[in-house]
C-alpha cells in the first residue's frame, strides 16, 4: 500500500468534518502527487499535538519561519508508509522526545490552511501523541523555542487551529 492509498483509507474512515474530509479526498483523486510538497495545488501534511495528560499540558514549538506556537508537524516524505507514521516522525523530530505514542483512533482533526506560493494549501492530518513519563524535550533546528503549556494557557499563545486540536484531543481522552 502506498502513502497515497493509506491517506485515502484514513480519510474515508475519519468520521468528523465531512466537508473538509471530502475536499481532501477530492484533492487526492485529482492529484496523484498530492501527498508531497512539489504539488502546486497543495499537499497533505501530518502533525502531532504532543500531550502529557498526567501533568495537564501540551508541548508546542515556536515555528522558525512562521513565528507562531504550533503543534509538531510537517511534510510527507517518500519513505513514510502511513499518515500516522508521518505525524509520529514529525512529532519525534521536532520535540526530541523518543517513544511518543499516537492516541488511538486515528486523526483527531483536519486543518486546511493557506501557505505562500508556489504551493497554495497545506491539508493537515492532525494526530495527538502521548509523551512518555519523564519525557525530556529537545529543540530542533526547525524551532525558535519549544515549551510546555498548561491546557488553559494554549488559547493565549496559539491560534484557533491549535486550540481546536487541543480541545478535540482532550475530548477524545475523556
Amino acid at each position: 500500500m502506498t502513502l497515497h492509498d493509506d491517506a485515502v483509507l484514513v480519510l474515508k474512515e475519519y468520521g468528523a468534518q465531512p466537508e473538509l474530509r471530502e475536499l481532501y479526498l477530492e484533492h487526492l483523486t485529482a492529484h496523484p502527487d498530492g501527498m508531497y510538497k512539489p504539488c502546486g495545488a497543495g499537499h497533505l501534511t501530518g502533525s502531532a499535538l504532543v500531550i502529557d495528560p498526567s501533568r495537564g499540558r501540551v508541548l508546542l514549538t515556536l515555528h522558525k519561519k512562521l513565528g507562531m506556537w504550533l503543534q509538531m508537524g510537517g511534510h510527507c516524505e517518500p519513505g513514510d508508509p502511513t499518515m500516522a507514521a508521518v505525524a509520529l516522525r514529525e512529532g519525534t523530530e521536532e520535540s526530541g522526545i523518543a517513544d511518543l505514542t499516537l492516541l488511538p483512533g486515528g486523526p483527531v482533526r483536519l486543518d486546511r490552511h493557506a501557505i505562500p506560493a508556489p504551493c497554495h494549501w497545506h491539508l493537515d492530518v492532525q494526530y495527538a501523541a502521548l509523551a512518555p513519563a519523564g519525557a525530556a524535550e529537545q529543540i530542533s533546528d526547525e524551532s525558535l523555542d519549544l515549551r510546555w503549556f498548561a491546557y488553559d494557557e494554549v488559547a493565549g499563545v496559539a491560534d484557533t487551529s491549535v486550540v481546536r486540536l487541543m480541545e478535540s484531543t482532550l475530548a477524545r481522552l475523556s
